[in-house]
C-alpha cells in the first residue's frame, strides 16, 4: 500500500488576508500580491479539513 502526500500550493492568512503560493523554483512560499500586515502572526487556512494524504 503506497501513500501519496500532496502538500498545499496556496495559503491565506485568516487574520490579515495575506495570500502566498508555493514557488517550485525556489522551493518556498512567495507572497501573491499584497504583503498583508507585516506584524501579523499568520494563522494559515490549512487546518484539519485539509487532507494531504491519498491512497
Amino acid at each position: 500500500m503506497s501513500v501519496t502526500i500532496t502538500p498545499p500550493t496556496e495559503r491565506t492568512c485568516e487574520l490579515c488576508g495575506r495570500v502566498e503560493r508555493w514557488d517550485e523554483d525556489v522551493e518556498g512560499w512567495r507572497i501573491d500580491e499584497e504583503p498583508g500586515d507585516v506584524y501579523c502572526i499568520h494563522d494559515w487556512d490549512i487546518n484539519g479539513t485539509y487532507a494531504p494524504f491519498q491512497e
